[in-house]
């Protein structure tokens, strides 16, 4: 049986879908991980994911992720990787679009649970 690959994805189109911030969306799946995006603003909260690497893309704008020892701003075009078990917070002083890879069993906000958790995610 012949497999037909799937459409391709406009990054764009799927972002333009929702105008909402700290709530993920799934893009896509990928060997365990998801592709998720996501719209910043404000600060979130410190967390932790114990068992989890993040990956942090910026699409547009720029944001600061912020450890206890120090802060990196990561711009357009840029990415940041915070590993397992690192305490982080994001911070946007403006709206930033972010693309997001994780594996599936991420939670958002880590070892933390509250108004922002998200423990079902839409796929869009």
């Amino acid at each position: 049986m012949k497999t037909i690959p799937p459409d391709k994805v406009s990054i764009s189109q799927k972002l333009s879908l929702f105008n909402d911030h700290w709530n993920p969306r799934i893009a896509g799946e990928l060997n365990g991980q998801h592709v998720k995006l996501a719209k910043f603003r404000g600060e979130f909260i410190w967390h932790t994911h114990k068992n989890e690497d993040e990956l942090f893309y910026v699409l547009n704008g720029e944001f600061t992720m912020e450890y206890r020892d120090r802060s990196i701003l990561v711009k357009e075009k840029e990415f940041i990787i915070v590993p397992r078990g690192t305490e982080h917070r994001p911070v946007a002083d403006n709206e930033v679009a972010v693309m997001l890879f994780e594996p599936i069993s991420t939670l958002n906000t880590g070892d933390q649970k509250g108004d922002r958790t998200r423990d079902s995610l839409q796929k869009i």
